[in-house]
């Protein structure tokens, strides 16, 4: 049973925001299960080819992470940290090994060791990034929270790219549509035809506008680059603007099937008899398959890319190649 102190439409407000907010979660559960068992192939979890990272990712973005408590964390790390010193305790499986290692890599930020909060990480993408009504400001936080974090961001920083990054992305998205309504020289089917065309790349552009701002102060700083034994060869700001490009890349395409498959399984949808005497569940349903669409692109969008990449020395700026004799270093390219 709701309770909510007030009156009555806002006890009314809150059960129904509990509600939806609990339903998507149970919806982004059965995503990711659907997701799971689509992804059957046996990579043996390696994330040097695209299968693997997708194998990798699916699991990373396992909504029950969302709900691991600090003790359990805790006891991941500490089984980790054994196995790196060689001081396991007896009767150690490898599942429990790859369920810690998921947990981890779930929860903390590889740069900084310290825990993402729960909203932002990248299991918290469909759950929370669906029902919030300023998507964009959402995005923002997950972009930061999962950057390359090699070096410090100012409070400054953050709050300026925050701004920036929210104010450009909604002004991109709304700005086209409100464009093309005020286009009184087209016929209004021509005008129809072209709305729905401008959503995405209102969108695409937000997102990369969005990953831009959120991350710029990895452009002037640059990030820490590794050699092959993980010790830090120096920063690199072409490093840098590749990580960025490259997580803009992916939220390019995070979008594509969101704006693809839906209206193609709506249309048919659309067409079943029970649902053309009962039309009034065309929008819950169109927001679960575009939510279920959300589910399975996610994890394909960000597997496009390894979360550490490498870069060929010769390609950054002199000092590094003098640093290291190793031809490839890697980077964070982040999420």
């Amino acid at each position: 049973m709701c309770y909510f102190g007030g009156n009555a439409h806002a006890q009314a407000n809150y059960c129904v925001t509990g509600c939806l907010q609990v339903q998507t979660l149970y919806l982004w559960k059965f995503t990711f299960n659907l997701v799971t068992y689509l992804v059957t192939f046996n990579s043996s979890k390696v994330t040097s080819s695209f299968l693997g990272r997708l194998r990798h990712f699916v699991e990373i973005i396992d909504p029950s992470t969302l709900f691991v408590s600090q003790e359990k964390l805790q006891e991941c790390i500490k089984l980790l940290d054994d196995y790196k010193h060689g001081t396991l305790p007896p009767g150690t499986t490898d599942q429990q090994l790859w369920e810690a290692q998921k947990i981890k890599q779930a929860i903390i930020h590889p740069d900084t060791g310290e825990k993402i909060f729960m909203p932002f990480r990248m299991s918290g993408y469909v759950p929370f990034g669906t029902p919030i009504w300023l998507n964009q400001s959402h995005n923002a936080c997950v972009n930061y929270a999962n950057r390359n974090a090699t070096k410090p961001t100012p409070a400054s920083k953050f709050l300026q790219g925050y701004a920036g990054a929210v104010t450009s992305a909604v002004s991109i998205a709304v700005g086209l549509n409100v464009l093309i309504q005020k286009a009184n020289k087209l016929s209004p089917a021509t005008r129809m035809i072209i709305q729905r065309f401008v959503p995405f790349p209102a969108v695409a552009s937000a997102n990369i506008c969005n990953v831009g701002l959120m991350r710029h102060s990895e452009l002037s700083e640059g990030i820490d680059v590794l050699d092959n034994n993980s010790n830090v060869v120096g920063s690199s700001k072409i490093a840098a603007r590749h990580a960025i490009m490259e997580t803009a890349l992916t939220r390019v395409v995070l979008p594509m099937p969101i704006f693809v498959l839906p209206p193609i399984i709506m249309s048919y949808l659309e067409r079943l008899r029970f649902l053309q005497r009962n039309r009034r569940l065309l929008l819950p349903i169109h927001s679960v398959v575009c939510l279920i669409t959300f589910g399975l692109s996610l994890p394909v969008a960000i597997s496009l890319f390894p979360q550490m990449s490498q870069i060929e020395v010769s390609c950054l700026e002199p000092e590094i190649a003098m640093a290291t004799d190793c031809k490839v270093v890697t980077y964070n390219k982040g999420l």
